[in-house]
Parts: structure tokens; C-alpha cells; sequence
């Protein structure tokens, strides 16, 4: 059966993931110097002003307004009104409630004699998402995993020169033909590219196609029906925050799975690993990477659910969309099993008390090799349950 499916993403100058990158880079400098610090940092952007904003309790010493704007100087905002030298920065920052910050402390379970896992509760309320396929290498979805390497790929070739009229702000959108499960062909390419003016956008049309999409779609995947929107409105001329808003925390698709599967409605960017918004994602993706890679599933969906204060999940739900060797819930008891999805051993089995979340806040959280939560190391373990 013939469906198609479409995943979008943006570049790094693109005003939300600025937002997002200034974020985690004030979260890997404070955990850099204190790696137990407890941060909820947001940051808004707009025309030549930003805010950052949120709570941050760390005994780090750091220069909030200077990361800002080394990140925006890295990602090429060094002209026009909305400036790495010029813009106009409030600082509105707070130590965490000591309300949530009790129940993060010491769990519930803890509180009550518990085991070494139950040494901090969530973070939060809440529920959150994990998933894999085995569509591409990384065990990503297509369509996704395309728009991230083009949406990639714009920001490449300006800051090496072969497209050097580009700016930093863009946005990329993939469709993904697919018979029944397997994707055959790309149906649509859309590229939204910033550039400077007097650009002639025929010119630009023809090096976007040359240089980002046919340098990242494999050949196989297109055909003489794909269809091509590039810059389709006819200038892009004003972006970044000059052109529009940004925000902490708006690009929740872009930074999972492109659509592909549910989401518990958190962001992740400038919160530190007892936000269980983010490490519990993370962890999920873990789980989900390798029940795909054991063979008991191609395609996993993983939710887990938590209360806040609390260390162990109110819920674990597996959803292999129909393709798992053992049924939903068997595999779903592995899971609980085999993984400890408590907040402290979540964050002891990835690592996660580390300043390693700069290189999520653009082109995706997933996919990534290097990243704790991108490991197949448990694979082996898992396969044991097919014989």
C-alpha cells in the first residue's frame, strides 16, 4: 500500500534553535563546574534583544551574556541588527523552588528506606517518548534523518564558502514514499534558504539542488516525479530573530523523531538530567535503539510515564506498530526487566551529569553517533528472549 510521510527540519541559525543552542551551551559550561547543578534555563530572542531566563542552583561561576553570544558569533549572526556584538541581553535567572527541588532531593521511595536507585525522584510529572526503526543505519526514520543532514548540509557549505551568499536561518522538509513499511523513493523536497540580497534566486535554486539536496538524498531515491520546492516564496532575505521570534523549547518534533511517533509535549534544551522531560527521553531512545537491534522488533515505541517526587514509573507501554517477534507486552515486561528506568540510574547508565548536550541543540537529539543514549551495547542481551 502506497503512503507517504514527511518529517521537517531547521538550521542552527533558525531563531527557536539558537534559542535552544544558548541554552544547552549555559547548561554544559555550569555543568562543566558542577555537575550536580540543577538547571531550567530558557532563553527568548527577538528583532536585537534576548532574554535568558529560568533556574539555575550551581555553585558554577559563569558568564551567561558571554556564551550567548559566543554561541551566536559560532552560528554567524555577526551582521545585520541582531548581532553578537550589538544585541541587547536580560538576564532573569532564579535558584530552583524548594518545593520541586524536596521531591528531586529524595524520592519518595526513598524517603521510606528505598535502594540505591531511588535516591532522587522525578523531576516531573509527565510522560515521555522513545522510539527506533530500522528505515536507515542509525535506526532512524527516514524522512527525518534526511531533513537533519540537509537542514545540516545549509549550514556547511556557508560557513566553508561554497555557498557563501547563504545566512544562518533555513529550514528543510522531506516526504518519504513508502510500499506498505519500506520507504522506495522521495517524493517532495522542500529548502527555505536565508541569503544575502541581490541573490539571484535561479542561481540559488540551482546550487541548493547541486549542493545540499542531491549531496545528501541518495540518487536511488530520486526520480523524475520528485517534485522540488526551493525558496518557493521568492526571497528569504530577513531571518533569525530579526525576521521572527524565537524560543527555548519549540522545536520538540524537529529535535525527536520528525513526527514519527508520540510525544509527551516536553522540550528538552537548557534542563539539566533530573528533568526527566529529557533524560527519560533519552533513556527511551536507548531502550528502543536496542530492542530494534536485538531483532525482537523493526519498528519501537516506548513510553514511560512518571510522578513527580517519585522515582519509579507509574507506567511502561511498548508499541511495535505490529512488527515485534514477541508481542507488546511481553516485550514490555523485558523492558522492565532488563532497563532501570529510575531517574538516579538513568542518569548513572548514560553518563548523563556531563556538558554533552551542546551537540544536540541543532539537527536533532537522535541519530547521533557518540551519544550515551545512541549505544546498541544491550542488543546482546535482548536476543536471548528469541530463543
Amino acid at each position: 500500500m502506497k503512503k507517504l510521510f514527511t518529517s521537517e527540519s531547521v538550521t542552527e541559525g533558525h531563531p527557536d534553535k539558537l534559542c535552544d543552542q544558548i541554552s544547552d551551551g549555559i547548561l554544559d559550561a555550569v555543568l562543566a563546574q558542577d555537575p550536580d547543578a540543577r538547571c531550567a534555563i530558557e532563553c527568548c530572542a527577538a528583532y536585537n534583544r534576548m532574554m535568558i531566563m529560568g533556574e539555575v542552583s550551581t555553585t558554577a561561576r559563569v558568564k551567561y551574556k558571554k556564551v550567548a553570544r559566543d554561541v551566536m558569533a559560532r552560528i554567524g549572526y555577526t551582521f545585520g541588527n541582531f548581532r553578537a556584538d550589538n544585541c541587547r541581553i536580560t538576564l532573569a535567572l532564579h535558584r530552583q523552588s524548594p518545593d520541586i527541588a524536596m521531591g528531586v532531593d529524595s524520592s519518595l521511595e526513598n524517603r521510606s528506606g528505598g535502594e540505591m536507585g531511588d535516591l532522587i525522584g522525578a523531576g516531573d510529572q509527565g510522560m515521555m517518548f522513545g522510539y527506533a526503526c530500522n528505515e536507515t543505519e542509525e535506526l532512524m526514520p527516514l524522512s527525518c534523518h534526511l531533513a537533519n543532514r540537509m537542514a545540516k548540509r545549509l549550514a556547511d557549505v556557508r560557513k566553508c564558502g561554497l555557498l557563501p551568499y547563504l545566512r544562518p536561518d533555513g529550514k528543510t522538509q522531506v516526504t518519504v514514499e513508502y510500499d506498505d513499511r519500506t520507504p522506495v523513493r522521495v517524493d517532495a523536497v522542500v529548502v527555505s534558504a536565508q541569503h544575502g540580497e541581490n541573490v539571484n534566486q535561479d542561481m540559488l535554486r540551482r546550487d541548493v539542488k547541486k549542493y545540499v539536496i542531491d549531496a545528501v538524498i541518495p540518487a536511488g531515491l530520486l526520480d523524475g516525479d520528485t517534485k522540488y520546492y526551493i525558496n518557493p516564496t521568492g526571497r528569504f532575505e530577513i531571518g533569525g530573530p530579526e525576521g521572527d521570534s524565537g524560543l527555548t523549547g519549540r522545536k520538540i518534533i524537529v529535535d525527536t523523531y520528525g513526527g514519527r511517533c508520540a510525544h509527551g509535549g516536553g522540550a528538552f534544551s537548557g534542563k539539566d538530567p533530573t528533568k526527566v522531560d529529557r533524560s527519560s527521553a533519552y533513556m527511551a531512545r536507548y531502550v528502543c535503539k536496542n530492542i530494534v537491534a536485538a531483532g525482537l522488533a523493526d519498528e519501537a515505541e516506548l513510553q514511560v510515564a512518571y510522578a513527580i517526587g517519585v522515582s519509579k514509573p507509574v507506567s511502561v507501554y511498548v508499541n511495535t506498530h505490529g512488527t515485534g517477534k514477541l508481542s507488546d507486552g511481553d516485550i514490555s515486561d523485558i523492558v522492565v526487566r532488563e532497563f532501570d528506568l529510575r531517574p538516579y540510574s538513568v542518569i548513572e547508565t548514560l553518563g548523563l551529569r556531563r556538558p554533552i548536550y551542546s551537540q544536540t541543540a541543532a539537527y536533532g537529539h537522535f541519530g547521533k553517533p557518540g551519544l550515551p543514549w545512541e549505544r546498541t551495547d544491550r542488543a546482546a542481551d535482548l536476543k536471548k528472549y528469541l530463543l
